[in-house]
């Protein structure tokens, strides 16, 4: 009998302990460890943060629903990690050992890398969890009780770029519907070479698309940029060429900021010695696997993957959910053959799909595979992206709880778009 663990019940890890009890003998035990007791759907953080939503109902107890499927859950904090003796520490001082072990921690935000960001230690808000959407909530308030200056954005060396777009688009229509929006300016900061880059080198017409959408909002921009510092109600901003050089420098006021942050791995994982690149990353090869630990694999966020391209002002490469299932896919079908005698031979196909809400319509695309050249690529908007992301909000979360073991982006992908299949299985 193996033990197996998975360390974070994010979009890609509670998929992940479900898809591994679904494909694996019941004589092998099932683990999942997370810090928190409930698992958020994230994507829906923007809309938390203009009151669309409320913290309960993006949000449930992780346990029972488990339970149900014979699966272990502990939810502790882990303190270190321990491969050469195949542990986890956690938190309370328990020890949890494992034959195989998964991290799908997600990120480290890196707030402390541009001074004054942050809805903690700093000035502006985030959507990057749930604590930080109810945050933002308030924060949202107080502009409309004192309107003024908003800016929206990603700082240098962020990877993740839709929740940026949607939440400037997003409080733009829930402005507009206070009939208030004539007296709140807005300006998007962004490190990426051009709106709609989105840290793939663009896809299909998302630049013109893009821009068409923030020109029609009265939305301004300051692409190529460097967030310097940020201080109460003032953010200050370098703005370079296409060389790297700085061209000008902004001093923005603001009454209102969301700033999406630059990643990094977690602590506990980054201290790992050869486990991760620089940045804290876990360095993963063909087959999700560590090249360090072979009894060690990782999916979503918290892998190593280079940048599409390089940028004038430092961009990452986003890891969507499309991408991070089929992931997770390749991890389960190399478990099962591990535990059956084989080899792990599965390989992620890494494609991208997204479903971004604007407010009152939104935008998709789909990249297969995200990384260009690329075999399909398609961008549209329209209102029918709103609903279908509102659809896909209430199905995830179904499926969540019932405990669904099917790839659920893949199958959006077919419904939406009507693509061939393009997974091996």
């Amino acid at each position: 009998m193996s033990h197996i663990v998975v360390l974070g019940a994010g979009l890609g890890g509670l998929p992940a302990t479900y898809d591994l009890r679904a494909a694996l003998d019941k004589k092998h035990q099932v683990t999942l460890v997370n810090a928190n007791d409930f698992f958020q759907f994230v994507p829906s953080n923007p809309w938390i943060a203009v009151g669309w939503r409320t913290r309960e109902q993006i949000t449930f107890e992780l346990e029972p629903y488990l339970r149900k499927k014979g699966i272990n859950f502990i939810a502790q904090f882990v303190e270190k990690l321990a491969p050469e003796k195949n542990q986890l520490i956690l938190k309370n001082g328990d020890i949890v050992d494992y034959d195989y072990l998964l991290i799908t921690t997600g990120p480290k935000l890196a707030f402390e890398e541009v001074p004054g960001t942050g809805p903690v230690n700093g000035f502006t808000q985030s959507v990057c969890t749930v604590e930080h959407a109810v945050k933002a909530h308030e924060e949202f308030l107080k502009l409309v009780e004192d309107p003024g200056h908003v800016i929206v954005g990603a700082v240098q060396g962020a990877s993740c770029f839709g929740p940026a777009y949607e939440y400037a688009a997003i409080l733009d229509t829930a402005l507009r519907k206070k009939r208030m929006r004539d007296r709140v300016p807005m300006t998007f900061v962004t490190s990426e070479p051009y709106v709609g880059h989105l840290g793939l080198g663009g896809v299909g017409d998302s630049r013109g698309l893009l821009e068409s959408e923030f020109r029609h909002r009265h939305i301004k921009w300051i692409t190529n940029a460097k967030v310097s510092k940020v201080e109460a109600g003032k953010m200050f901003v370098d703005e370079h060429n296409d060389a790297g050089e700085v061209i000008k420098q902004h001093e923005l006021e603001f009454k209102h900021s969301m700033m999406l942050p630059a990643f990094k791995g977690v602590d506990t994982v980054a201290s790992v010695e050869g486990l991760c690149n620089p940045r804290g990353f876990v360095i993963v090869d063909e087959h999700q696997r560590s090249p360090k630990y072979a009894n060690i694999f990782a999916a979503g966020v918290c892998i190593a993957i280079p940048p599409v391209e390089v940028t004038p002002v430092p961009t990452g490469a986003p890891k969507t959910g499309y991408m991070i299932e089929s992931m997770v896919t390749a991890i389960v079908h190399n478990l099962k053959n591990e535990l059956t005698g084989y080899v792990a031979t599965e390989k992620a196909t890494w494609n991208a799909f997204c479903l971004a809400d604007l407010g009152d319509k939104g935008a998709a695309f789909v990249a297969l595979p995200q990384i260009p050249p690329r075999n399909v690529t398609w961008f549209k908007k329209g209102k029918w992206v709103h609903w279908a992301k509102i659809a896909f909000e209430k199905y995830f979360i179904r499926k969540m709880k019932a405990g669904t073991s099917e790839p659920i982006f893949e199958k959006w992908v077919l419904r939406l778009v009507g693509i061939v299949r393009l997974h091996p299985k």
